[in-house]
């Protein structure tokens, strides 16, 4: 082998343990994304930077009320009171590839894949519920600082507003409750379709910091 091809062969391992690393560091570490739909606003706007922490997934944590995760989108976004089981609450995920290749182009490079950002409000157990323009969970009206100043919590016509949140998944919704297609509306999300927690804004700059 001369030096040449010796040379090639050795950087072209260099370049895979580094895109293999990286893809490591983004799948079970964390990863920057932008936000694209204002469901979010004002906690969050479209086109800032964000660096996702998604130790979440990879150790199994446990969430709690008011974090803000990304998720994987169900395959409905929005399905009729007239054929929603409200006995298993559950969004539908139907379209998930098959094979060993497709999961790795799906779920590790994240090519065709669709992430929502929302604000868990209900947890395993709890009974949900839309009403008088507010949330209540357990039948007590819950204390929601980041929406913006007369914001209305309604049900979108959605079928999801008055639920036990099954074990093993959440309630969540967005911030800009007009304008957010959520729990309400294709119901409760399966831990395991949770990607991460929203973290670091790192751009703006003037919006630099802790996301909450």
């Amino acid at each position: 082998m001369n030096k040449t091809v010796k040379e090639i062969l050795e950087w072209t391992l260099c370049v895979v343990i580094a895109v293999i690393l990286a893809l490591i560091i983004r799948f079970f570490v964390g990863a920057p994304t932008i936000v694209k739909q204002p469901s979010m606003y004002p906690t969050l706007r479209q086109d800032e930077r964000l660096i996702l922490n998604r130790w979440i997934k990879t150790s199994n944590g446990e969430l709690k009320r008011g974090d803000i995760v990304t998720f994987e989108s169900p395959s409905k976004t929005f399905v009729a009171s007239t054929e929603a089981d409200l006995s298993n609450p559950v969004a539908k995920y139907e379209n998930e590839p098959k094979s060993i290749f497709g999961k790795l182009i799906y779920y590790v490079l994240e090519i065709n894949k669709t992430s929502f950002i929302k604000r868990v409000i209900g947890l395993p157990g709890e009974h949900v519920k839309i009403a008088n323009n507010k949330v209540y969970i357990n039948g007590e009206a819950i204390y929601e600082p980041y929406l913006e100043k007369g914001v209305l919590t309604t049900s979108l016509n959605g079928a999801y507003i008055d639920i036990v949140v099954p074990e093993g998944t959440v309630f969540l919704m967005g911030d800009n409750r007009p304008k957010s297609t959520d729990s309400r509306c294709f119901g409760c999300v399966p831990m395991s379709k949770i990607e991460s927690k929203v973290w670091i804004r790192f751009w703006p700059f003037n919006l630099f910091g802790e996301v909450k």
